[in-house]
């Protein structure tokens, strides 16, 4: 059966129904509301309003095993968002008018509008508990049995956490859910990077220099190697982990009940200077140590080397510590910092629940200043390589609290201004239809970045790449998904999945409306019925009794 939608109103279209043999076909064809062909990307936009009962994602979400994130309803969820991250004093983002820090309800209205649903939000240690000792200290430095350095000031943690909860407020009044980032990089700013605080800096005397060339050059010298080592080994009367483990617990406790932190991502990016003299294996068996504690620590994935922790670990370690405080919220953590590249991973499976295994994926062929590609089919290739590779290290960390491996999660990618790159790395994320966050939101002045990353430029402005990410995709699928597909070039979209009986609430597909259809959107489903309204920016679709699979297709214009 064919139907034609006449050029209507803003708000204006229709429904035609037909019955197939394959189940129910509907057509629904919507008008733009907001915007004519050809308009520029919005720079900012007015409060997102969900309707009441529109099946929209909130609450707390679980992975039980398996690839994916689910809702309390039991619909997977698909994770769609941007890093934001601030990097130097307060270092963090909270309303401040005027400061370059500042993150108000105009960010998080473009965001929306955008169709992001996450924003992966960094806090630093040293943000959380500065002290007041300075680098390699004595009474914290010196070799000896772990004991409290008397940095801990809970008074100057709560008013960091009070501002941190203000941004956490105010994305989740738009339904945008805010993953916690403990971000460092190359450990602290004495190294060029950010991180940790100055008293938790021991590097046994040896001079910090200024390598030439970009900042992560500094990740290879002996001053910061010899201070990420004693970090991971535990091995100085500071108590190093058992603090960063201190604070994180309290910052878990602090967000128990909120439910718009998705989750908590303990570690940005673990670095050891073993990754870059004696390979992976190494360093990895002191990752998962300082994940799971010397009580907890389980074998090693791919073979590796059984696992053999520093002496004094803490027995619980940073996850125990984390689901103890707050046993609802997911934890998002992460391999070593050349998994993003496709590295092996030997973290082995962690018997905890409600973890994410969480990857980042950039390429080696970037510029050193910007950190575009210089090789842009050689970049594209080792980031789908490098995907692919942590999808089958996904499946190796099966273990009795989540059979099939954790879910996943890409929380880094893109840092590029090349549009081509990121069609390229998102049509390979939807292939393996996995959840993402972009590199980054705006540039802050990133000590260990570029500006060429945001997506956010000077005054506001969009760049380019927006279209790319500002998606037609799945929030939540009331069932198991099969395909995911999204050209960003003419705006269709495709998704395929089996229905789950037992699942309450509607499919929910987000379109942007205003960015890949100012000309109105045509909707047709196999196996269900469209239930929003014409030209919704969110698409419900309701699965039809007794069917086997059911297909969404969206294209740009009216149904014809």
């Amino acid at each position: 059966m064919r139907r034609t939608c006449s050029q209507l109103g803003a708000r204006a279209g229709y429904t035609a129904l037909a019955v197939g043999a394959l189940g129910l076909l509907v057509a629904s064809c919507g008008g733009a509301s907001d915007a004519a062909a050809g308009q520029p990307l919005p720079t900012r936009a007015s409060p997102l309003k969900t309707p009441s009962g529109s099946g929209a994602v909130n609450g707390f979400l679980h992975s039980p095993g398996g690839p994916f994130i689910y809702d309390a309803g039991g619909r997977v969820v698909f994770l769609h968002g941007v890093d934001a991250v601030y990097k130097r004093p307060p270092y963090e983002l909270y309303p401040a008018p005027g400061k370059r820090w500042n993150f108000d309800a105009r960010d998080a209205s473009l965001l929306a509008r955008l169709g992001f649903n996450v924003v992966r939000l960094g806090m630093t240690w040293k943000g959380l508990e500065p002290g007041t000792a300075p680098a390699n200290d004595p009474a914290i430095c010196a070799r000896g049995a772990p004991g409290d350095p008397g940095q801990f000031n809970q008074r100057v943690l709560d008013a960091y956490l009070a501002r941190l909860a203000r941004t956490v407020a105010i994305l989740g009044r738009y339904h945008i859910y805010t993953l916690l980032d403990m971000h460092q990089d190359v450990y602290n700013e004495a190294f060029d990077g950010e991180g940790a605080p100055n008293w938790a800096v021991c590097t046994n005397g040896i001079k910090i220099g200024e390598p030439p060339g970009r900042w992560s050059a500094n990740y290879a010298t002996r001053a910061a190697g010899t201070a990420y080592g004693h970090f991971w080994r535990n091995d100085v009367v500071g108590d190093l982990q058992g603090e960063y483990d201190r604070v994180w617990a309290a910052v878990a406790a602090y967000f128990r009940t909120n439910p718009w932190v998705v989750g908590y991502d303990p570690f940005n990016e673990p670095f050891s200077r073993s990754l870059v003299t004696s390979g992976d294996e190494q360093f990895d068996a002191q990752l998962e140590c300082f994940y799971t504690g010397t009580a907890h620590v389980g074998r090693p994935a791919h073979g590796g080397p059984s696992f053999s922790c520093p002496s004094q670990d803490p027995a619980a370690g940073v996850i125990p510590q984390i689901l103890a405080a707050d046993p609802s919220h997911l934890v998002f953590y992460e391999p070593d910092i050349f998994g993003r590249r496709g590295a092996p991973n030997f973290v082995g499976p962690m018997d905890f629940p409600n973890l994410v295994f969480n990857v980042h994926i950039y390429c080696s062929y970037r510029s050193g200043k910007t950190g575009n590609p210089t090789n842009l089919s050689a970049c594209a290739a080792q980031e789908a390589a490098s995907l692919a590779r942590r999808a089958e290290d996904r499946l190796d960390l099966s273990t009795p609290e989540q059979p099939g491996g954790p879910a996943w999660f890409v929380s880094e990618y893109g840092a590029t201004s090349s549009v081509s790159l990121l069609e390229s790395i998102t049509a390979a994320q939807w292939r393996h239809l996995v959840g993402s966050a972009y590199w980054s939101w705006r540039y802050y002045g990133d000590p260990t970045g570029s500006a060429a990353e945001a997506l956010v430029g000077p005054g506001g402005t969009l760049r380019s790449t927006a279209r790319v990410l500002a998606a037609t995709y799945p929030e939540a699928v009331a069932g198991r998904p099969t395909s995911v597909v999204f050209d960003p070039a003419s705006g269709a979209f495709s998704l395929r999945y089996r229905p789950t009986a037992q699942v309450r609430g509607p499919t929910v597909i987000f379109v942007p409306v205003r960015i890949h259809y100012p000309d109105g959107y045509c909707a047709r489903v196999l196996g269900g019925r469209v239930t929003s309204a014409p030209g919704a920016g969110l698409l419900l679709v309701t699965n039809a009794n007794g069917a086997r699979s059911v297909n969404v297709a969206v294209s740009a214009g009216h149904c014809r």
